[in-house]
């Protein structure tokens, strides 16, 4: 019988050889995703900062010219005007301010905005922000279970004429570009018919409205922010209920399926437990990703609408060539999608082991 000096001793992190420690830490799923992510975040970073300094002007050259032909002012003094005016060298080189916006970045300081003195460009992000979210993060949610649920009705009445019409109305509209959809929505019930009040539905309050908890409050929101969610929906959607149908299809060929209607399960229970909640598993994964481009919103829709979201402040900050605010949006935009793509993967990576894995033991 083996004493236990005999007994061979257990594996500790200092008797692995330092190669073998890096080839496993390589090997980790969890590290490897960290890594890339934040290597992305980082290249976004930087080619939107050198991106935005190819665009033609710049917000001093837009502001003199601005100058020179509203007032007629002379190039001297409108260069001198807009000199003190916004607080920025633009003649520094590009690697100075590139490497003077990365030491800001990352002690969480988005710095200033060019054309809106005295207001940093976290402030009107943190002002802007939650409408497009509200807008956006509701319709996504609405048009996700809907499109889930019409998805199985469409699966379990195939080639019916409830089937037939809704995937007619699914194919369209998914590929219908959302802001032709809000251009109609505007010509047809706004103007020809007047049906909507498009003028008093722009913004995203009421004038004089102040955010507080009330009836009033609430239904004003809605009431702003009901033509882009309309919008959103009625695009979106039908990508949810053609997919929903295509996995339902699937599932209901599945061998525990064909077991479970044997043992004289009710329908209903077989479409929730069994069929339902198999079907939408691979939609949670697009639903995740889906979830981070809410930050970016749609510039579009809300110009068109006027909707006072970040979308719109987007294509303010680029027209006038606001290169703080550009790169503080973006930077917001990027930092979510990259996290709702490595969030999906660490929950796929939980459901599905063998990606985790990925052919490592």
């Amino acid at each position: 019988m083996a004493t236990m000096a005999e007994l061979p001793r257990a594996e500790t992190d200092e008797s692995i050889p330092l190669r073998e420690r890096l080839k496993r830490l390589y090997h980790s799923y969890l590290l490897r995703k960290t890594i890339k992510a934040l290597f992305t975040i980082w290249l976004v970073i930087t080619l939107t900062f050198f991106l935005i300094r190819l665009l033609p002007g710049n917000p001093v050259e837009l502001y003199m010219n601005q100058l020179i032909v509203q007032y007629s002012m002379p190039f001297d003094e409108a260069r001198d005007q807009a000199s003190a005016l916004f607080n920025i060298d633009l003649e520094q080189p590009v690697y100075l301010q590139y490497i003077q916006y990365m030491s800001k970045l990352v002690r969480g300081d988005l710095g200033m905005s060019i054309l809106s003195p005295g207001a940093t460009v976290a402030e009107i992000i943190a002002r802007h922000l939650p409408w497009t979210i509200f807008s956006v993060g509701v319709s996504l949610m609405i048009s996700f279970v809907l499109g889930v649920m019409l998805g199985i009705l469409m699966a379990y009445r195939r080639n019916s004429l409830l089937d037939h019409s809704m995937t007619l109305f699914a194919s369209i509209f998914s590929s219908l570009p959302n802001y032709l959809v809000g251009i109609l929505i505007i010509v047809w019930f706004g103007v020809q018919l007047r049906i909507l009040p498009i003028a008093e539905m722009r913004g995203s309050l009421s004038p004089g409205m102040r955010p507080h908890l009330s009836w009033e409050f609430i239904k004003d929101v809605f009431f702003h922010a009901s033509l882009p969610m309309f919008t959103y929906i009625l695009t979106t959607i039908g990508g949810w209920m053609l997919a929903m149908k295509s996995n339902t299809l699937s599932t209901l060929e599945e061998d525990y399926v064909t077991v479970a209607r044997a043992r004289g399960l009710k329908d209903s229970r077989i479409t929730t437990a069994y069929v339902g909640r198999n079907a939408s598993l691979p939609l949670f994964t697009t639903l995740a990703i889906s979830i981070g481009f809410v930050v970016g919103g749609s510039i579009l829709i809300e110009t068109i609408f006027r909707y006072e979201g970040i979308g719109l402040k987007l294509l303010e900050s680029i027209q006038r060539r606001d290169y703080t605010l550009m790169q503080g949006i973006f930077l917001m935009i990027t930092i979510s999608v990259v996290a709702a793509n490595y969030l999906a993967d660490i929950l796929y990576s939980f459901i599905d082991p063998r990606i985790r894995l990925g052919g490592h033991d």
